[in-house]
């Protein structure tokens, strides 16, 4: 029987139960036939105000991933997706790669990434050098140096915002926005990335590819870019930036 809403796709979706903006954001940019069902990872303890703190958030995901994993696959997903990031990029190359290993082990599914979103946009677009914005901490925004060194992008420069708490995240205003991005940008730079699925910036970046004339990655579009181009479906969506738009 297909499903009457998602007859031509049903989404499994992993969030923190912190996330505000990742469920809205994979709303506006979906697609007739396509639909999203979350499952929310328990987060107790939600401090991220140093990387002690920002470790232990990854602890607490790690330990409830599971369960969330196996609540979703009872309404009979056809893929996976993280809404979530940190944890995607966390251990390089082969932290990525154990993560989509579990993921898969416990659904039996493909899944989107951030990670591997982000490698496939850039791989796409021709980047070599990327800025990078996040909401992390540093011991987050290593991780996400490494994972992109690992797979022969350069990081020129990263601003992490250090958000304090994983809920606010989501308070982070475009003009703070606009700031680190512009910070991050150069001559030298390829393209910017920004990490974080709790940061709102999907319609900025689609704003910022016009008047710095380069690919500006919202983390939440690419991964909802991959999740559609990995289903075959190729739908063109509007105010998300060039990946969904033009590819």
């Amino acid at each position: 029987m297909t499903d009457t809403l998602g007859w031509r796709r049903k989404f499994g979706v992993i969030a923190p139960s912190t996330n505000t903006i990742v469920e809205p954001d994979f709303a506006a940019m979906t697609v007739p036939g396509v639909t999203a069902h979350f499952s929310r990872i328990h987060i107790r303890d939600q401090d991220l105000s140093d990387d002690a703190h920002f470790e232990n958030l990854l602890a607490q995901i790690r330990a409830e991933i599971g369960f969330a994993c196996e609540r979703v696959l009872t309404c009979e997903p056809g893929y996976m997706v993280m809404g979530m990031s940190a944890e995607t990029f966390w251990g390089g190359v082969e932290g990525n790669r154990e993560f989509v290993a579990q993921i898969k082990a416990i659904t039996g599914l493909e899944v989107a990434t951030g990670a591997e979103a982000c490698e496939r946009a850039l791989t796409l677009h021709g980047a070599r050098r990327i800025g990078v914005v996040t909401p992390y901490q540093p011991v987050g925004d290593a991780n996400v140096v490494r994972f992109f060194g690992e797979i022969g992008f350069e990081v020129t420069a990263i601003e992490g915002l250090k958000c304090p708490t994983a809920v606010s995240i989501a308070h982070v205003t475009e003009d703070e926005l606009r700031a680190a991005i512009l910070a991050v940008d150069g001559p030298d730079v390829d393209a910017i990335v920004q990490c974080g699925t709790n940061l709102s910036m999907v319609r900025l970046a689609d704003e910022a590819e016009r008047w710095l004339g380069k690919p500006v990655i919202a983390i939440n579009a690419a991964t909802w870019w991959m999740a559609l181009r990995d289903n075959g479906i190729h739908d063109k969506v509007y105010n998300a930036g060039s990946l969904l738009r033009d590819h």
